[in-house]
């Protein structure tokens, strides 16, 4: 079976953070592939200004084009309405039964995940796989995977890597108030950003 890692989120804009993130996901949990997939309207989000579908795209496209082992997925942007990683899940698994989903999330995505739409159908049909943020201690994480493996009858893998502390809601902050964003994104995004105008 394909074993397929999962990069979801708004990328508003996508940042090293992400990359980081999904590499240690691919390395750690012996992935063949991630699908990074911008999602349209996540639940999560609401009230907050997002850029459109068509720039955050472009802007993931850009920032995964050099690694061959991180491809794109606009299925949740396909999708009318709030989008939920369960319905996402369920339609990967009709389409190609034959695969092993990973979800890759952050730390504070973890601390919630009790709070999703339908985590029961999240772990059924996926391996959550997790990097830390400093909000949340060691100890914090493994109590929280220990709680949901035991909730859901799921499996959690826990990422050992370095914690990078950024934020897109921090980048666009910066970006808004004329600070360099250098170094928080790759180049060629940061060079997008600026042709387009985007976050002032």
């Amino acid at each position: 079976m394909k074993k397929v890692g999962i990069m979801g989120g708004t990328f508003n804009p996508i940042h090293n953070g992400h990359l980081f993130l999904a590499e240690h996901a691919y390395e750690q949990a012996g992935l063949d592939y991630i699908l990074f997939m911008p999602t349209m309207n996540p639940p999560h989000k609401a009230g907050i200004s997002v850029e459109s579908a068509e720039h955050r795209i472009n802007m993931v496209r850009l920032a995964i084009k050099d690694n061959p082992h991180f491809l794109i997925s606009d299925i949740e942007l396909q999708r009318p309405g709030i989008t939920y990683t369960s319905d996402t899940l369920i339609a990967l698994k009709e389409s190609e039964p034959d695969t092993e989903y990973y979800f890759i999330v952050g730390a504070d995505s973890l601390m919630m995940m009790s709070r999703w739409m339908d985590p029961q159908t999240v772990f059924r049909l996926s391996t959550i796989v997790a990097g830390g943020r400093e909000q949340s201690t060691q100890e914090q994480l493994e109590e929280q995977a220990r709680y949901l493996e035991n909730e859901y009858k799921g499996k959690i893998i826990l990422l050992d890597m370095p914690i990078m502390e950024l934020s897109s809601e921090k980048i666009r902050e910066r970006r808004s108030k004329g600070k360099s964003i250098r170094y928080y994104l790759p180049d060629e995004v940061i060079s997008y950003i600026n042709k387009h105008d985007l976050y002032k």
